[in-house]
């Protein structure tokens, strides 16, 4: 099976961006209370991925050689999210919350050794790219002390703003709250990510005051402090979808249509058909190859491998799935964990299939579910059959060989085996092996009473009058 070469990440393909040496912090101590949400807000997802996951691949994607996530106090799952992700990532606990510079000092203890390049994410801002944060990279190995990230939104509304100096440069950035209104006039944002030279970083850090309108330490003073001592602040632009940030639901909507906008170009301009490409969705991890087609209203959950000439048919649900070439998946279909569709097979419309695996040419057509089974090549599984795979304590398979036929409305209970080349009569409950090239028959004896219709029509009529 030959897949479409592509990791998907924040922005598309991740490539691995030759650098110096680079440390990632990564700030999610954030409440989120206008996430209204018992989870964490750096946990939910876009496209099925936490949005720390996401900030946290493009650390990986970068060749970090560190990453410290700095989280709240008592931010247990967030502390385990980032070390599920990334064994060897270091945690940071923020306690009180005093701000970004605060965090940031919360994180020195892990770079201590560290030379080279510091970037400082955030792990509510999930949809920048590695080529655009290489750029801010490469400005400090280019000898500038510091490097921001600016943008120029439509509306600047409450950003802090950038203000350049004659050259070009960033002078300083001025929160909203602390700027005056010639300052508030300049449509230069701070995206809030910045990269710092590490000696640059460690010699100012202990020198940022909250003497400022919130009375917190802000990490946004490090650029002027830098340029009073004689260094370069640069500025980076990056496209304002790439900065969007996550504070409400209303948000996270916008950074998943976003996201999702992203992979669609992406599979289109790799060679994918999608119908409609407005109601198809993608997962983080999802790969397609060529000359796939995706009718309207699909949807993909994580651990999708899709080999090329694959047809998938409107409103299927696939997940955890592999489908070789040549299959067709569809209409209404729902593949879940564990499926195996082979090359030239076909899962027709209202089938469901969980660990299940279908060999090359088998048919499942409608109104089935599979569990824990493995259907050999060119079997026919008729409509309305059940693979009976729990017992209300444990699953057990079905194992059917190739060139089976089993007929509509077939009850399988597992463990059971059906050989090479058996026929499965229709309405029958199959509790024994049945052996290769054989008939199975499992269902009661039809009974026939001539009369005995019209008789007990006439004897309800009868009693209805009556009654």
């Amino acid at each position: 099976m030959c897949f479409l070469d592509r990791r998907i990440g924040n922005n598309g393909p991740i490539e691995e961006v030759g650098m110096g040496a680079l440390a990632c912090i990564i700030l999610a101590a954030g409440h989120g209370t206008r996430m209204k949400s018992a989870r964490p807000k750096v946990l939910h997802t876009i496209g099925h991925r936490p949005m720390l996951h996401h900030v946290m691949a493009l650390g990986q994607a970068l060749g970090a050689d560190r990453q410290t996530v700095v989280v709240g106090s008592g931010a247990e799952a967030v502390a385990d999210a980032a070390r599920a992700f990334d064994s060897e990532a270091a945690i940071a606990v923020q306690d009180p919350p005093q701000g970004t510079g605060h965090a940031v000092q919360m994180a020195l203890p892990s770079l201590e050794g560290f030379e080279g390049t510091v970037l400082v994410l955030y792990a509510d801002t999930p949809l920048l790219t590695p080529q655009t944060l290489s750029r801010l990279i490469a400005e400090i190995e280019g000898g500038a002390a510091v490097s921001v990230l600016g943008f120029e939104p439509a509306d600047p509304g409450a950003y802090g703003r950038l203000i350049r100096r004659p050259n070009g440069d960033l002078d300083r950035i001025v929160e909203y709250k602390d700027a005056t209104e010639t300052e508030r006039a300049s449509r230069l944002c701070n995206a809030g990510l910045m990269a710092v030279n590490a000696v640059s970083l460690r010699h100012h850090l202990p020198s940022l005051s909250n003497d400022n309108a919130q009375k917190e330490y802000y990490l946004t003073d490090l650029p002027q402090m830098a340029v009073a001592a004689g260094g370069r602040a640069a500025i980076v632009l990056a496209a304002s979808e790439e900065t969007q940030g996550v504070n409400n639901r209303a948000e996270l909507a916008a950074a998943e249509a976003t996201f999702q906008r992203r992979l669609r170009l992406e599979m289109m301009l790799a060679g994918v058909t999608l119908e409609d490409p407005d109601s198809t969705y993608f997962a983080f991890d999802t790969q397609i190859a060529e000359d796939v087609t995706v009718a309207p209203h699909v949807v993909f959950g994580p651990g999708v491998r899709i080999a090329a000439n694959v047809r998938i048919e409107a409103f299927s649900h696939i997940e955890g799935a592999v489908i070789e070439e040549g299959a067709v998946v569809g209409p209404f279909a729902r593949l879940r964990p564990g499926t195996s569709v082979g090359a030239a097979a076909r899962v027709g419309n209202f089938v469901e299939t969980k660990n299940t695996s279908l060999g090359r040419g088998a048919k499942a057509s409608h109104l089935t579910y599979l569990g824990d089974a493995e259907i050999g090549a060119g079997s026919n599984i008729g409509a309305g059959t059940i693979t009976c795979n729990y017992d209300g304590y444990e699953k057990h398979r079905t194992l059917i060989g190739e060139n089976c036929f089993v007929g509509s409305n077939s009850s399988l209970v597992a463990p059971v085996t059906i050989g090479a080349g058996a026929y499965i009569g229709s309405g029958s409950v199959i509790t024994k092996t049945v052996e290769p090239d054989s008939l199975a028959v499992a269902r009661g004896r039809q009974l026939s009473k001539a009369g005995w219709a019209a008789s007990y029509k006439g004897r309800m009529e009868t009693k209805k009058r009556e009654s």
